[in-house]
């Protein structure tokens, strides 16, 4: 009776669906074949459509279809070649079948399976805790160091799941949209893959704030006539001079994406109709290379001629690229509406390796030997990043991790030696950061430095265009205080190498005082146990709490104090997360019987007859009734329930996507949850009576705490109160909005 239900299969028409994608993949490879590249294409298809033949995605789909696309995504819109197209096409084989990397080397060659075998490694990241995190993210930037095509074609993997996330169930889809926010995005950013970057910031968007992105879309879309108008006025004066100047061009409005226009919404408190950057107009010249750079200053003073730029908003990164290859020079003008518009001038060379990033970069390379030249040296700083992280301390690759991370989205600075050779610093960096950029002793040895011949500490800030002298003296040494305002990893890495250096024989004692007393405890000495010391002790690596045992800032006797706590707190939790769960299961199953509704173990219900659950409403949050929600295990409080766009949610999905249960509200009764209401307006007599008077008697709600700030006619509000759910919220905000007086509501966490 079941298998009736189950769909029809048509094999032939899949089959026949299969050649169809197969064929466009090769139409988009032709332009990078060369000879026997098409058989070496459809070898790897046949060895992947064989080793693939009996899976089906979740979607129901073949799984052949996922391979296909990735290759189809790494040759079309990365601009990979033939080993990449071959690497895509076999990227999941031996992960998924009994075919070996050997095997893979004998049929298509070593250079495949060392590609094939870096994926095979980063295949399962950020599936468990957060150091197994860090250390599965190192082998992705090994096999970055190695080739750069490991990531590349990993990003292409990344976006086709993502794209394919609807079959997927509401739990995966918030864990592998919160790691392409942390890690994936950042990453192609980096590459200079502009365009995949913002499709993956769009798909999180999608999957984690559904309605914010309906209503931004809708937004779009509503003003798409209007934005059109508007760029057609704007462009058609500087069209005309174009014409004349006799440069081939392409001149088009393009939309922000819909990520940054939430992100700026979010950002700004300001509703949408009041972003006025909501698009740029984009300039793409035609030239042959030699004539590229005064063309492109040709066309920003043929936009200046009809509008006036501002100053402070002028980006020429033609004359310095960005690091990660970009060029482009950006201006923002005011439009005779009063609008500013931002302007982006590029050639077609430069526009390819703005949305291509680092693949393009290799086609121009052997034109001009800038291109790209600031991806190589991040990537050889990677590969010194990598060579000196203490591999063996699980908390370092954390740390290692942090700072990857915040050095994946920084602006640069530009800065010169006394010689005037030009340097490229992440923003934000130091005197002391530029030492170690030039020489690790110089850096161990800064004592000051001279900014355009002005004598400035270690602490100063560098600006674009600095020139910066070094002064050194033997007597100097690195010390912990360095790290407060170092901002590259390169420095940050050197500091804790040298201080670990100098007090390396600190941390030998402690470690041998630690090994010592653990086994007069009867306590085995563990990376795991080390970890929880470390963590007791409030140590950020395992190398600090050695060194505070070794220097007696910690007595060893406080380990004895440890075991008895550790052992309470074991058993505590063991049976809070035991009883915490099965209970959330059993009356999970219990209310979805009493309502009528497919039953469920794994959701948590929120709501009437919760009492015996061990939940609370995290505080990071403040979630209420009605808004988008999960459960987080904690070890020792039970379980949190989150909103999902609470700040800490990525943290939590990311690392511990494990300990993520699925829950909802469930209430038949009225609840009261606090939240927080920001206000503002102008000031006017009566204007907090009004506003009360809306809370207590038109809606009967109780308020906890109001503070009220007012400045030069202009009030700010802060209102903690009591609702019963988001839609009583809503109508709280709208009937406060229409308060003569009041110009903005929002909620705050």
């Amino acid at each position: 009776m079941n298998a009736a239900l189950e769909p029809v299969i048509d094999l032939a028409q899949e089959r026949e669906e299969i050649l169809k994608r197969y064929r466009r993949l090769l139409r988009a490879a032709k332009p990078y074949l060369k000879e026997n590249d098409a058989k070496l294409i459809k070898k790897a298809f046949n060895t992947s459509a064989e080793a693939h033949k009996e899976m089906r995605r979740r979607s129901g789909e073949p799984y052949i279809y996922h391979p296909l696309a990735v290759a189809q995504i790494a040759v079309e819109e990365i601009g990979l070649g033939t080993t990449s197209i071959v690497a895509a096409l076999l990227h999941d084989v031996v992960e998924d079948t009994d075919t070996t990397i050997a095997d893979i080397e004998r049929a298509f060659g070593k250079k495949v399976a060392q590609i094939i075998d870096g994926l095979t490694k980063i295949s399962g990241i950020f599936e468990y805790g957060t150091s197994q995190q860090a250390e599965n993210f190192r082998k992705m930037l090994l096999t970055l160091s190695d080739d750069v095509r490991v990531i590349l074609i990993k990003l292409a993997d990344r976006l086709h799941n993502m794209r394919t996330l609807d079959s997927m169930p509401r739990d995966k889809q918030l864990k592998i949209a919160s790691e392409t926010i942390y890690i994936y995005a950042p990453l192609a950013h980096r590459l200079g893959l502009n365009a995949v970057k913002t499709e993956l910031e769009d798909l999180y968007l999608k999957y984690v704030e559904p309605e914010a992105y309906k209503d931004v879309a809708r937004k779009l879309r509503e003003s798409k006539t209007s934005r059109d108008r508007f760029i057609n006025t704007f462009i058609k004066p500087i069209e005309d001079d174009l014409v004349a100047s006799g440069y081939p061009y392409v001149i088009k409005g393009r939309p922000k994406s819909i990520y940054s226009i939430w992100n700026k919404l979010s950002k700004s408190k300001k509703p949408f109709e009041e972003i006025y950057d909501l698009f740029a107009v984009r300039i793409i010249l035609k030239v042959p290379l030699e004539q590229e750079k005064a063309a492109c200053w040709r066309a920003y003073s043929i936009v200046t001629d009809h509008y006036k730029p501002n100053p402070d908003r002028l980006k020429d990164w033609i004359s310095t690229p960005r690091a990660n290859g970009y060029e482009s020079l950006h201006t923002t003008v005011m439009s005779r509406s009063g609008q500013w518009v931002e302007v982006q001038i590029r050639t077609d060379r430069m526009n390819e390796i703005a949305e291509k990033g680092y693949a393009a970069h290799w086609k121009y390379k052997g034109n001009d030997t800038r291109t790209g030249a600031g991806i190589d040296s991040w990537i050889g700083q990677v590969r010194e990043m990598l060579e000196m992280a203490d591999q063996g301390d699980k908390t370092a690759a954390v740390e290692f991790l942090d700072d990857f991370r915040s050095n994946l989205y920084s602006e640069e600075v530009f800065v010169f030696t006394p010689k005037g050779e030009l340097k490229v610093l992440q923003r934000g960096a130091t005197a002391l950061d530029f030492a170690f950029d030039i020489h690790t002793q110089i850096g161990a040895k800064c004592m000051a430095a001279k900014v355009n011949n002005v004598l400035v500490p270690l602490s100063h800030v560098l600006h674009n265009g600095d020139q910066v002298e070094v002064i050194t003296s033997n007597k100097q040494k690195p010390n912990e205080d360095w790290l407060r305002f170092v901002v590259t990893s390169k420095a940050k890495t050197k500091i804790k190498d040298l201080i670990k250096e100098d007090n390396k024989h600190y941390i030998t004692d402690g470690k041998e005082l630690v090994a010592k007393r653990l086994k007069l405890l009867r306590m085995e000495m563990t990376n795991e146990l080390i970890n929880q010391l470390r963590a007791y002790f409030g140590s950020k690596t395992t190398s600090d709490f050695y060194y505070r045992v070794g220097k007696a800032h910690i007595d060893v006797k406080e380990l004895n104090k440890f075991k008895a706590e550790k052992e309470a707190k074991e058993n505590r939790a063991l049976k809070l997360n035991t009883d915490t769960l099965q209970d959330a299961k059993a009356v999970g199953k219990e209310l979805k019987k009493m309502h009528g509704e497919r039953t469920d173990a794994d959701m948590l219900l929120i709501g009437e007859d919760m009492d015996k659950i061990d939940y609370t409403l995290a505080r990071c949050c403040n979630p209420i009734a009605g808004d988008d929600v999960f459960g987080f295990v904690t070890v020792m409080e039970g379980i949190k329930i989150h909103r999902v766009s609470c700040p800490n949610a990525v943290e939590l999905m990311s690392n511990h996507g494990n300990r993520i249960i699925k829950a909802k509200w469930t209430s038949q009764k009225e609840l009261a949850f606090l939240a927080g209401l920001r206000i503002t307006g102008t000031d006017r007599i009566g204007l907090i009576n009004d506003v009360t008077r809306v809370i207590s008697n038109e809606l009967h709600i109780n308020m906890r705490s109001v503070t009220i700030d007012s400045t030069d006619g202009v009030f700010e509000g802060m209102i903690k109160l009591y609702v019963n759910n988001t839609s009583h919220l809503d109508t709280l905000m709208r009937k406060l909005e229409s308060v003569d007086g009041v110009f903005d509501v929002v909620r705050f966490d």
